[in-house]
């Protein structure tokens, strides 16, 4: 499925379709949810099932097993990262992937810088570091990005009316990069009722045994 959003080309996300395949007589042991084994996506041409680890004695043995950190600067994030915005879980967050990415009317954002990004995202999920998403005249990045979210610049004005919805997410509860991004979206005057925030991040994902990908260079 082509998608006429100019955000995927220009910054490598090239998502371009989702399918949902769910058939019951295909229930795991591990599913996503009663009666939702799996979740296929198709990205970059490629298919990829997100579904969770079928090893019920797995354990992450990454970064993310990692439960304390200096605080600050990694403090424990709020619930709601702004007024307005909606905060969301794993189930909503698929949902979001089959009814607003599918339909070009929306982009799962990993907010993460990239060195973050490379190593490991959410099917599915654009890179845009928050730290292009800083309001202020010398971020020669703004009016680039918010054009490619589908806003319109009239008159030195935007016109958020057609702007594309975002679910954004960073490294999980102790991570400010995406409640940062979000913070700095709706200062340049994106609504917040088109903004998501995934707080759970890389780090609930992993936990759930949830699938991941490595983004191709």
């Amino acid at each position: 499925m082509p998608t006429r959003n100019p955000l995927l080309a220009r910054l490598g996300g090239a998502l371009t379709g989702l399918l949902m395949a769910v058939p019951c007589a295909w229930a795991l042991e591990v599913n996503l949810a009663d009666q939702l084994p799996f979740l296929d996506v198709e990205i970059e041409g490629k298919r990829v099932r997100i579904q969770r680890i079928q090893d019920t004695s797995n354990r992450l043995d990454n970064s993310f097993a990692k439960t304390s950190r200096p605080c600050p600067p990694f403090c424990i994030a709020p619930m709601h990262a702004a007024i307005g915005v909606e905060t969301v879980g794993e189930l909503e967050l698929l949902d979001f992937l089959v009814k607003k990415v599918r339909t070009n009317r929306g982009l799962l954002v990993d907010a993460r810088l990239p060195e973050w990004y490379q190593r490991g995202t959410i099917p599915g999920a654009v890179n845009v570091p928050w730290t292009i998403l800083v309001a202020g005249p010398d971020n020669p990045f703004t009016a680039k990005m918010l054009r490619a979210l589908d806003a319109v610049e009239e008159n030195g004005e935007w016109d958020f009316r057609r702007a594309l919805e975002l679910l954004l997410f960073c490294n999980g509860p102790w991570c400010d990069q995406s409640p940062r991004a979000i913070k700095n979206l709706i200062s340049l005057g994106y609504p917040p009722e088109k903004l998501y925030y995934y707080r759970g991040g890389m780090q609930v994902w992993q936990l759930l045994g949830l699938t991941t990908v490595v983004p191709e260079q």
